[in-house]
């Protein structure tokens, strides 16, 4: 008779193993939307609207080939910078991607970079003692990977597709590939300047495969759902997102933000 829950676990990896072989499959999205030159400013807010980030979303093109930027600066000197180069001929497809965290905003400060072509995975990370560890890898990564293109898949996605699903390589610091399932939820309003527009709800679903993703929920280590709002009609564009930026990191809300300027006197009120 099992007498311990490590026992039980460990009884259960064995039958999955077995029941449920491990399989990763995806699809690329095919472009109906040309990406272009494009600055957006960034702010990252906890749930209750507390602004703990600003940043700034660069895009530039080159003939089929786009290259965005994602930098975030925290109030409390933490960085992250994530840039992502790909391909948006017939079908979007990453070429080069890399993230860099730094600071205490997160559990474990790294810096990761992934080259699709040849394979390549590099993670650069300090451990408990503040050491830095490197991971280098090299994988066959499938062409539907989606590192740093999500927001800019879902503005592409044919509103009649119940689901879609891609991969994703995520890195804890072992680098493993996951499936990202996107689900539509439906549209929901939202104002501008007091006028009222409809945005399209998407769940992401981190689904991690074979042995791994059936223990995941029975040990707790089940990655949350992410939620992304895009604006959909002829010129589509992201919205907003809730999710975590790292592995058992806190629900943050990222979303753009209008310029603003200081108050002026006019001119022609000014006394004599």
């Amino acid at each position: 008779m099992l007498t311990s829950n490590k026992s039980w676990v460990w009884v259960m990896l064995v039958l999955c193993a077995w029941l449920f072989p491990y399989t990763l499959w995806g699809e690329q999205v095919t472009v109906r939307y040309t990406e272009g030159l494009l600055h957006a400013f960034i702010a990252l807010r906890t749930l209750d609207g507390k602004i703990i980030a600003l940043g700034d979303f660069t895009q530039t093109a080159a003939g089929d080939r786009v290259t965005s930027k994602l930098a975030l600066r925290f109030k409390d000197g933490s960085t992250q910078e994530e840039t992502t180069e790909f391909s948006q001929r017939d079908k979007f497809q990453v070429i080069k991607y890399r993230l860099v965290q730094k600071g205490p905003a997160f559990k474990t400060p790294s810096d990761t970079s992934i080259d699709c072509s040849s394979g390549q995975i590099t993670v650069r990370y300090a451990d408990s003692d503040g050491k830095e560890k490197v991971v280098s890898d090299r994988q066959e990564l499938p062409p539907d990977i989606a590192n740093g293109i999500v927001p800019l898949l879902m503005k592409n996605i044919q509103p009649s597709a119940s689901q879609t699903v891609v991969s994703m390589l995520a890195t804890t610091p072992k680098p493993r590939l996951v499936k990202l399932k996107i689900i539509p939820q439906g549209e929901e309003p939202f104002s501008v300047g007091g006028v009222s527009r409809n945005s399209i709800h998407y769940i992401v679903k981190v689904e991690i495969e074979g042995v791994a993703g059936v223990v995941a929920p029975l040990v707790g280590k089940q990655p949350p759902d992410t939620s992304v709002w895009v604006l959909g009609g002829a010129a589509p564009v992201f919205l907003r997102s809730e999710g975590p930026l790292f592995e058992g990191g806190p629900i943050w809300r990222l979303e753009q933000i209008a310029p603003s300027w200081p108050r002026r006197t006019p001119a022609n009120s000014a006394k004599p």
